[in-house]
């Protein structure tokens, strides 16, 4: 008999000289993304200090899974420095090249949230979408702090 198959949702950051990988991994590829946002928004602080206070709408645009990360993680730094917010719970939908989101948070609180680094953008280094060989999806790429 076979073992259960376990879903897994992680995150992680990985080196990548003066910069920081994200990785996300999940069941399905819009999970991954999410993951992926999470390890993002650790790279701050952790995403479980960071309360779900306000709803942010965001709708993405990509010619390719990669692209279509990229450009997702970007459309978050770019709220969090615009708002002064930081994201910790986040529901994502993909439709073929479509993706929309809600990304919940609060503004930045130095004292409580401690940041640790300025993300200045996601990069096209490292940069996957793709299935895995359990049946899950990785998202990954470098971002620029």
């Amino acid at each position: 008999m076979a073992a259960p198959v376990v879903a897994r949702n992680t995150w992680e950051h990985f080196a990548h000289g003066a910069d920081i990988g994200v990785r996300g991994v999940g069941p399905t590829k819009a999970d991954a993304f999410v993951q992926a946002a999470l390890a993002l928004t650790g790279v701050i602080t952790s995403p479980a200090a960071v309360r779900p206070i306000t709803a942010i709408q965001i709708a993405c645009d990509a010619p390719s899974d990669d692209v279509l990360l990229a450009d997702w993680l970007n459309a978050l730094i770019y709220e969090m420095a615009t708002r002064r917010m930081l994201f910790g719970a986040f529901i994502v939908s993909i439709d073929g090249s479509h993706l929309t989101a809600t990304a919940w948070g609060e503004p930045v609180d130095p004292v409580r949230h401690e940041p640790a680094v300025e993300i200045k953008g996601a990069t096209y280094t490292a940069l996957a979408v793709a299935p895995l060989d359990d049946d899950h999806w990785l998202a990954q790429c470098v971002v620029d702090v």
